[in-house]
């Protein structure tokens, strides 16, 4: 059967590229699509503005004229400057059980990274560390989140046919929401008291944005030395703000301030979407927005987004404050279980913490690695 590859350079190739999704995993009770709008956005040079530092390129695999795989491949150049490396990335594939198709998209990304001069590739990770990252290798049974990824066992096999290698794990866990241990709410209040620390709790979404800032800034600072992170300069601050700022529900989201004023951590966390992401299909009109809406006001299930600690008052124990009350709210509210995002493997404090909670750690991904020249 005629097998063509072809990069995606207008609506139409971009169309089937963030549709392809719906066919391989039609069916699939596990999997929560994107919205579509919003992956439009990030493969498109004109709305995303992590092209002012990366050089992408995305690809379709058409075989007898229907789409049968796609992936992208980034090199971005301020990560590779502040590591000191030389490496490209891959992104976004997803395909068939099929070599031939996924030979093509693995060996057309590698010999345009290679055009790149870069020394090897990691994978799948996108243009930062707030876009799409890991393979799923573990956990094909449960629901993803909507921060999170879902893909098929074959594709760590076809990762691995084709030379990847493991480079690091996230892993990911459902805590199961109990009655806050007293002694628990004591060490908070002791250390709120000890450290003249004050708890925002935002009334508003007009208050909650004016902490959005601030709160990039942070998380810029707390995340500085992990892996695959760039700070986000003011363009992507702004960009990821009006993504997602605007439909946060600010009952789930602890800020706490130092006596000066600063800011001392975050945590945040959104009802669980992915039910209703399955039922708006990637659409939020002329229907999906209602199952969106209703999720947003009576949620069951809720994920942690993001959490950030100024590294200069690790010690302090502010993560105890931030879940102290972040578990209060959820209590309130009704939610039985949340569900974290990915955690370094090697962050052995914040599994231990989570590990404090009655819980399962349901899910790993994986990125990969492949050196060009070994």
């Amino acid at each position: 059967m005629p097998i063509e590859i072809k990069e995606v350079l207008t609506s139409c190739d971009r169309k089937k590229f963030v549709e392809l999704p719906f066919e391989i995993y039609k069916g699939n009770a596990f999997w929560v699509p994107s919205m579509n709008k919003d992956e439009l956005h990030n493969i498109n040079p004109e709305e995303n503005p992590a092209y002012d530092f990366c050089t992408a390129k995305f690809w379709i695999v058409l075989k007898d004229g229907k789409c049968v795989g796609r992936i992208g491949a980034i090199v971005n150049h301020v990560y590779n400057e502040k590591r000191n490396e030389n490496l490209g990335r891959i992104c976004r594939m997803e395909f068939y059980d099929d070599y031939e198709v996924s030979g093509l998209l693995f060996s057309t990304a590698e010999n345009w990274l290679k055009e790149q001069k870069v020394d090897g590739v990691l994978g799948p990770l996108g243009f930062t560390n707030l876009d799409t990252q890991g393979l799923l290798v573990e956990g094909f049974d449960h629901l993803q989140s909507i921060a999170s990824t879902y893909h098929l066992p074959y594709y760590q096999v076809h990762f691995e046919k084709y030379g990847y290698e493991k480079e690091i794990d996230w892993v990911e866990f459902r805590l199961f929401i109990k009655e806050v241990p007293p002694k628990a709410a004591r060490l908070a209040d002791l250390i709120k008291e000890r450290h003249n620390l004050k708890v925002i709790n935002p009334k508003s979404k007009k208050e909650l944005m004016s902490y959005a800032q601030k709160v990039f800034k942070l998380l810029n600072l707390a995340f500085e030395e992990l892996p695959f992170v760039v700070s986000f300069d003011e363009k992507m601050r702004n960009y990821y703000i009006k993504k997602y700022f605007n439909s946060l529900n600010y009952n789930f989201v602890k800020i706490i301030e130092t006596q000066q004023g600063d800011l001392a951590g975050f945590i945040i966390c959104v009802p669980s979407l992915s039910k209703a992401f399955r039922k708006a299909k990637g659409k939020l009109l002329p229907f999906g927005f209602i199952p969106v809406l209703k999720a947003l006001k009576h949620p069951d299930t809720a994920d942690i987004f993001l959490t950030a600690v100024d590294p200069k008052l690790q010690s302090m124990g502010i993560p105890a404050i931030l879940i102290n009350e972040l578990q209060q709210s959820l209590i309130k509210h009704g939610v039985k279980a949340v569900e974290t995002t990915g955690i370094f493997e090697t962050n052995q404090k914040a599994i231990t913490t989570w590990k404090n909670y009655d819980h399962i750690m349901h899910k790993r991904r994986r990125c990969y690695r492949k050196m060009f020249n070994s």
